[in-house]
């Protein structure tokens, strides 16, 4: 099979951007990963977007951006798929391309949450919960995750202060990234101090929901000209769906959307999970990292939270995670968080991470999920 591999990456800075429209943050990404592609023009435009339907009464938003972005003319559709939709609309612009149907695929990950403030925005998140039996009846992600962790605390016997170790790398990483929301580092003092969100989420153990956009450009290998940063492809690539609803599964603290997803992936590329150099994961909330490094393979069921040890999870460690402060630091941008994460690890396979970077990275595992893995995508990307 042809080598995939990503010609170009754009990402906007982070944060609450109450003077950007969801246009304008969208095309700021791709005309950044054009830039970096060298012009390079696409035949298909993949948008990852949930929200904008109702938090900006916007639908639609392939034609918009293709136009915003001086691309009408194109292919353009949105793709969703909850909080995996950046990483839903990655895997359509990869199919997309490895079919030979389309020679560049351009895909965008864009969310905008401050187009509305309060209770307005936690009523559209929970959309992607199962409306009849969910969220009709009071539930929201934060308080669905609260109970997954509380669930997983009393199962395994597992004291609240020993996720500390997720949120705290995840701030060490993002006080290093220009992009990040958050840029300053927390301390396990900090962290034990933190208001209670929802029992037992802390303010430290939630990815604060935040505006932004990130791009790659997709194309094969051999319709590429000559590049001057090293070359990433896609080796690997899955997206997996479980039920949605958390009670209609046999064992709720098992992510097997996840798993499946990752062995897949890795099944493709030719790897194990172990043989990679990083893992940009779905850290919403810190219960939610140690489920998915347990479906990932890289911790037995009921021990992830035993690698909430900056000194094996940061930048130097043996499994570095969040390198760029995930969603905990960087900033929870919904739909483009898939986007975002791989935008990420192409900076570090390039050698471009600056003081982010992952010694000797050449292997990169990523993935994002919807909610407690209602959805699960995860790519393999490496060096060529």
């Amino acid at each position: 099979m042809t080598d995939i591999v990503i010609a170009g990456i754009g990402q906007t800075e982070v944060g609450e951007h109450w003077e950007l429209s969801l246009r304008q943050l969208a095309v700021s990404a791709i005309q950044a990963a054009r830039r970096d592609a060298g012009g390079l023009r696409p035949q298909a435009l993949f948008v990852g977007n949930v929200l904008a339907p109702i938090l900006s009464d916007q639908a639609h938003m392939g034609a918009l951006i293709a136009d915003y972005a001086g691309l009408v003319g194109i292919e353009a559709s949105t793709v969703e798929a909850g909080g995996a939709s950046g990483g839903a609309a990655l895997r359509q612009g990869y199919i997309a391309v490895a079919s030979g149907l389309v020679d560049v695929a351009l895909v965008v990950g864009v969310e905008k949450f401050t187009d509305q403030i309060g209770p307005a925005v936690d009523e559209a998140w929970s959309t992607t919960l199962d409306s009849d039996y969910e969220s009709a009846h009071g539930l929201t992600p934060t308080a669905q995750a609260a109970l997954l962790m509380r669930r997983y605390m009393h199962e395994y016997q597992v004291p609240h202060e020993a996720f500390a170790g997720f949120p705290i790398t995840a701030h060490a990483n993002g006080a290093l990234n220009p992009k990040a929301m958050f840029r300053s580092r927390i301390s396990a003092e900090a962290y034990a101090k933190a208001g209670m969100v929802s029992d037992p989420l802390n303010m430290f153990d939630i990815a604060p929901y935040a505006d932004g956009a990130a791009a790659v450009l997709l194309t094969r290998r051999e319709l590429l000209p000559e590049m001057p940063a090293p070359l990433v492809r896609i080796s690997g690539s899955s997206m997996v769906s479980d039920r949605l609803a958390v009670h209609d599964r046999l064992d709720p603290l098992a992510f097997t959307a996840a798993r499946l997803s990752v062995e897949r992936a890795c099944r493709q590329a030719g790897i194990l999970p172990e043989d990679v150099d990083l893992f940009e994961l779905h850290d919403s909330y810190s219960i939610y990292a140690a489920l998915s490094l347990e479906a990932a393979g890289f911790a037995e069921r009921g021990q992830g939270w035993r690698l909430a040890d900056p000194e094996h999870i940061g930048l130097t460690g043996e499994l570095p995670i969040a390198t760029f402060g995930g969603m905990k630091a960087r900033g929870n941008t919904g739909s483009a968080a898939g986007v975002y994460q791989v935008v990420e690890a192409v900076l570090q396979l390039r050698g471009q991470a600056g003081a982010n970077q992952v010694p000797g990275a050449r292997r990169a595992l990523t993935q994002v999920l919807s909610g407690p893995a209602a959805a699960a995508v995860t790519h393999v990307l490496e060096v060529l």
